[in-house]
């Protein structure tokens, strides 16, 4: 006769999980160590009064005219260095992600004459994309700035370096990660490879590809605040004037500025979603 296995609560893969929670722990130790974490300083005496004086300080926020006229120039002029930048690197971005992904690649179809130059041409992309992400834009920016002089050519240049290096290694990433079939159908069947990319690949990357070029955009906003404070103009250093004259006010004016940018890119990301489906 046949036994019934008896039903239990263990986890069964409970060791499994506890091993991988003691490897993370001995991986995170020495790192948050070396980074002199400590978030119990926080509740020092000393440490809340100053921080409670600090944000005091932007109660109420700044509402005058001249202060609102000065901000919407600002945030004009960040969201100008910051699309201007994405777009740039999205000219850059897509020729190198399309040769770097090997979803629409000839050579891996059959063992043609062309197979070793295929593989040349996508480390070469895959090399000039790490080489174009490897400097932070801030870096670059400083870099501009002493070149260009204040300004915010100097972002824009910076964005789309940086930018443009992380734009095109997710775009290959997503194009290969999509269902490659229909791709791999049309290019069998002697098709050019932007025909494919058209019709066999961007059709169920398209959602992914918009919701990342959005995601981006918006950090470039980000970006483009903290590069105002090397002298790239918007909102950046509007803040740090506003925080150089230890004005509150204007100091959380401008922050509630970034949430309502914030807000704006999930919304026009959401759209286009909804747009692509």
């Amino acid at each position: 006769m046949a036994t019934i296995p008896q039903a239990t609560d263990r986890d069964p893969d409970a060791r499994r999980r506890l091993t991988a929670l003691l490897l993370a722990l001995v991986v995170l130790w020495p790192a948050l160590l070396l980074a002199e974490f400590k978030p119990w300083a926080l509740l020092d005496s000393g440490h809340l009064q100053v921080m409670a004086a600090f944000l005091g300080a932007f109660l109420p926020p700044a509402t005058s005219a001249e202060f609102l006229g000065l901000l919407l120039k600002a945030t004009l002029e960040t969201l100008a260095m910051a699309t201007a930048g994405i777009a740039l690197s999205f000219v850059m971005a897509v020729p190198l992600a399309l040769a770097m992904t090997r979803a629409l690649s000839v050579s891996r179809i059959g063992p043609g004459p062309g197979r070793h130059l295929g593989v040349l041409r996508r480390q070469a992309a895959r090399v000039a994309l790490t080489v174009l992400r490897a400097v932070p834009e801030v870096v670059w920016a400083l870099v501009f700035v002493r070149a260009l002089g204040l300004g915010p050519a100097a972002a824009v240049l910076a964005l789309a370096i940086t930018y443009g290096g992380m734009l095109g290694k997710v775009y290959a990433e997503i194009l290969e990660s999509a269902d490659t079939r229909p791709a791999r159908a049309l290019l069998e069947a002697g098709s050019g490879r932007l025909a494919a990319l058209a019709y066999g690949l961007l059709p169920g990357a398209a959602q992914e590809l918009a919701s990342y070029t959005v995601y981006r955009w918006e950090c470039a906003v980000r970006a483009s605040v903290v590069m105002g404070f090397v002298g790239a103009g918007g909102l950046g250093q509007l803040m740090d004037q506003s925080m150089k004259m230890l004005n509150g006010g204007e100091a959380s004016t401008i922050l509630a500025t970034f949430l309502l940018l914030v807000l704006l890119a999930d919304a026009l990301s959401a759209a286009l979603r909804r747009l692509l489906a």
